[in-house]
């Protein structure tokens, strides 16, 4: 049993409450999930449970927290590995081998399990989560999606009693989504108690058994499992929340199966110049390989045997400037190395962009598109948030710069250090970075995977007004309801293969 009683908690360096008198108990074998918006106090929660509060995170913690009868501060973490396990929103944080085999098996292993026992626990957690196709690959070679699935395994490898799950689905694909909720179908039925911080919510209707509603640190509202899905759509926006059902729709108009009579290889598109006079930004000739070459990166046609190794082929594909290209597919099927061949930063891809018969390629790429990537920590390099803004400004300017921390409800935090804020308040704090960049190719790698549903709504009306400002927008994502939202032009990369769906 979990029992958080009259719980305070204030982080060291910020002014704002991170839980206020939060009183919580759940029972052994139950599953809640903790939903509100950006920065509510949902990770607080979970980090009070697990103990990183206050062994890690430091500030000023009155209230009573226990685990299974023990005094979380009272323990040391070791002490916690083999009750809570932790599945953390950047999967990355966790991680201690090179390779998804040592990873999954780093668990057992460092609690001097038998090496039968390691195997055994390892075999079942492979069959369990379908992670066959994962085993013995290097952890760096992962997409975003893939590590989260490598994460899920070495935490269900340890067999505790509690599991926590940090926004486990913002960065898999639908079908890793519905493999996450078998898994935790599976957890229930061995009795487990799973406490579950999410914003998309299509997937747990089925699997939580309360749901618990936070603003400020606060508890507002909670829902039995029949209450909570039986919330109207209006119910839940204003609440902030994204829709229970509605994304499911979403899911299968874009699912492989609905778009198989509707799509078009990108190598036979043609556009014209659209009526309200915007050009054509033609993309050609975007092939890469991480196997590596000899002087690969000096050629600028490939044989066809050169083709065929390739990881990402995208012989040509045209887009109206100023539009919004949303680009999906599958965990691990290249779209973000498609983002990082677009904006310059894979040095051994020899594709160029055409604007207005001018051709970029290679470096000169990165003068024309800015990226903001699925992992924002890589590049958020200030001490804060105002001071990173400036920073992606050619000329900077505090005044322009405060007013786009305004647009994105991040002006309170502009002192602060953005390595202190939640994850969905660093992702716009990147997003920012890339409106006061001014590029004129603006690329997003899953821009609305850690937001609630207010936020992701306004991520989409910024693109729109980036859109109509002239800049040309590729956006990655898992979300439908953002594609639904704002995307002018969907396309789903396969296997490194790129196939426009309309």
């Amino acid at each position: 049993m979990i029992e958080i009683k009259n719980v305070n908690f204030h982080y060291a360096g910020l002014d704002q409450a991170g839980l206020s008198d939060f009183t919580l108990t759940v029972p052994d074998g139950e599953c809640v999930l903790l939903c509100g918006a950006s920065g509510c106090g949902k990770t607080t929660v979970t980090r009070l449970i697990n103990g990183l509060i206050p062994h890690f995170f430091k500030g000023e913690l009155t209230g009573e927290v226990r685990v299974n009868g023990l005094e979380i501060s009272q323990q040391e973490l070791y002490h916690l590995a083999g009750v809570v396990g932790s599945v953390f929103q950047n999967p990355r944080s966790q991680f201690f081998s090179v390779d998804t085999d040592g990873e999954i098996v780093f668990g057992p292993e460092n609690i001097g399990l038998p090496k039968a026992e390691i195997l055994s626990r390892k075999e079942q957690v492979v069959r369990e989560l379908n992670l066959k196709e994962l085993l013995e690959r290097s952890l760096f070679d992962l997409s975003g999606g893939e590590k989260q699935k490598i994460a899920c395994a070495s935490v269900a490898a340890l067999l505790p009693d509690i599991i926590i799950l940090d926004e486990p689905s913002s960065n898999l694909d639908w079908a890793a989504i519905r493999d996450l909720r078998k898994s935790m179908q599976l957890w229930k039925s061995q009795g487990k108690t799973i406490i579950i911080s999410e914003h998309r919510l299509w997937y747990l209707k089925d699997v939580i058994d309360r749901a618990i509603y936070m603003e400020k640190g606060c508890i507002v509202n909670q829902w039995t499992k029949q209450e909570f899905c039986a919330l109207t759509e209006d119910e839940l926006k204003a609440y902030e929340l994204r829709p229970v059902s509605l994304e499911e729709r979403y899911i299968h108009q874009f699912s492989n199966e609905s778009i198989s009579d509707n799509k078009s290889s990108v190598s036979e598109s043609s556009l014209s110049a659209s009526e309200d006079g915007r050009g054509i930004l033609q993309l050609s000739d975007f092939y890469f390989t991480y196997t590596p070459r000899k002087y690969w990166f000096i050629k600028t046609k490939l044989t066809p045997a050169d083709e065929r190794i390739c990881d990402l082929r995208i012989p040509s594909l045209q887009i109206h400037e100023g539009s919004i290209v949303g680009v999906i597919g599958d965990n691990g099927a290249g779209k973000s190395t498609f983002l990082r061949c677009l904006c310059g930063l894979e040095k051994t891809c020899i594709g160029f962009i055409k604007i207005s018969g001018k051709i970029y390629r290679g470096r000169q790429l990165t003068k024309i598109c800015y990226m903001v990537m699925q992992d924002v920590n890589h590049q958020l390099f200030t001490n804060s948030v105002l001071s990173e803004i400036l920073l992606s400004m050619e000329h900077p300017n505090k005044n322009v710069a405060e007013k786009i921390l305004e647009s994105l409800d991040l002006g309170e935090y502009k002192e602060k250090h953005p390595m202190a804020l939640s994850g969905g308040q660093k992702q716009r704090v990147a997003i920012a970075s890339a409106m006061a960049a001014k590029a004129q190719i603006l690329l997003f790698d899953e821009p609305t995977s850690g937001l609630d549903y207010r936020h992701m709504c306004e991520v989409a009306g910024l693109l729109k007004r980036l859109a109509a400002d002239g800049k040309t927008i590729f956006v990655s994502t898992h979300d439908p309801e953002l594609i639904a939202l704002c995307c002018d032009k969907i396309v789903r990369i396969t296997d490194g293969r790129a196939q426009e769906i309309g």
